[in-house]
């Protein structure tokens, strides 16, 4: 019996050297490999930062993640095993690994839990903003009158994405989109230099465009603005959108050579800018990709959204080049037209915002297509 407990004793205090062991391992390869001694391509090619910019974000950060002990994982290192994973999209365990962080798959998840949390608490209203005074506003229309597909009086183009998720335990059909899979859908609305004015994570992927657009906080902001005597400016959206006062949308169906074809044509090029920042957002933080699955709950897989929103604004704030290729984001534009597409006799009888906002939309057929002729949907 004596010699049993003696045995199993060995044996506890044999693993509890070994896990000492390794933390020791692990601690002198993370003081003796520093990823910024990394090449500037190699190490942009990972976390798809700069080194001065991953620099930035973890001086900015080390406020809220740094510990009072001095032998936990260090601020660089919580903030780089965060983006990698951002930027990768591997699972856990695949970035611990690696030798140039050697994080155990535990504290992987600690350290992105920190630094996202740390991100949408204390960046995301900072770097993530839409455009609400008189001059941002003047500053966007502008934006939108000089860009190489304008559309004048646009502040920002509008739409939605799935993003792919692990199956919610609650409430789990809620999340299951179009498509079968569980996803969230996203909406953002973006400038024409690909810069996120908006993001919005928070609702489930059975919810359509619509209906995320009719309780988001910049539609009140929009309709706020219009009450308050503002004009000639709107957002852009597809045609699973309502047309408003403030949100302009397209007139499919229409013959070529009339103006709401025109029309149609000038709005889809000018709108394509948020179809592209889709395939940029997901191309550069892989963790989002169309293929992948978010392996998190819905409330965690909605943070990690925001923070990449956040990297996003900071890459083009400090002019890191765009160089992917658009692709593919899931999103089925035929549906939203065919369960969307509403009546002009019938909208116009309700009267109401839709009612004004179809006499602003025939103003800007007359004033910017006078030379073409009225068709017939």
């Amino acid at each position: 019996m004596d010699l049993c407990f003696l045995g199993w004793e060995l044996g506890l205090l044999e693993k509890r050297v070994r896990t000492v062991e390794r933390r020791l391992e692990r601690r002198m390869l993370r003081d003796t490999k520093n990823a910024y001694e990394l090449p500037r391509n190699e190490f942009m090619d990972i976390f798809r930062l700069s080194p001065e910019l991953s620099m930035y974000l973890t001086n900015t950060l080390r406020p809220f993640l740094q510990r009072e002990h001095n032998y936990g994982i260090p601020v660089e290192i919580q903030v780089l095993v965060a983006v990698k994973l951002y930027a990768k999209g591997s699972y856990q365990r695949a970035t611990g690994d690696n030798f140039d962080l050697n994080v155990s798959q535990p504290s992987v998840s600690r350290c992105l839990h920190a630094v996202t949390d740390a991100i949408n608490n204390n960046l995301l209203r900072q770097w993530v903003r839409f455009p609400m005074t008189n001059l941002e506003r003047n500053n966007a229309r502008e934006e939108f009158c000089n860009a190489p597909q304008p559309f004048e009086g646009a502040i920002g183009a509008i739409d939605c994405t799935y993003i792919n998720i692990l199956a919610s335990k609650d409430h789990e059909e809620a999340f299951v989109n179009h498509h079968g899979n569980h996803s969230l859908n996203v909406q953002a609305a973006v400038s024409p230099k690909l810069k996120i004015l908006n993001i919005n994570a928070r609702y489930p992927g059975a919810r359509n465009d619509s209906y995320i657009w009719s309780t988001s906080p910049i539609r009140r902001a929009m309709e706020f603005h219009y009450n308050k005597g503002e004009r000639h400016t709107w957002l852009i959206g597809d045609s699973g959108y309502p047309l408003e006062p403030w949100l302009m949308t397209p007139l499919p169906h229409y013959r070529e050579g009339t103006r709401q074809f025109k029309y149609t044509m000038k709005h889809c090029k000018a709108r394509n800018i948020v179809e592209r920042f889709f395939g940029v957002f997901k191309s550069v933080w892989r963790c989002l990709y169309y293929q992948r699955v978010l392996m998190y709950a819905p409330d965690m897989a909605g943070k990690i959204v925001n923070a990449c929103a956040v990297l996003h604004n900071m890459r083009i704030h400090y002019r890191i080049p765009i160089d992917v290729e658009n692709i593919e984001n899931g999103n089925n534009d035929e549906y939203a037209i065919r369960n969307f597409q509403q009546n002009e006799d019938e909208i116009a009888e309700r009267g109401g915002p839709r009612a004004v906002a179809m006499r602003i939309q025939k103003q800007i057929l007359q004033n910017w297509f006078h030379g073409y002729i009225d068709g017939d949907a």
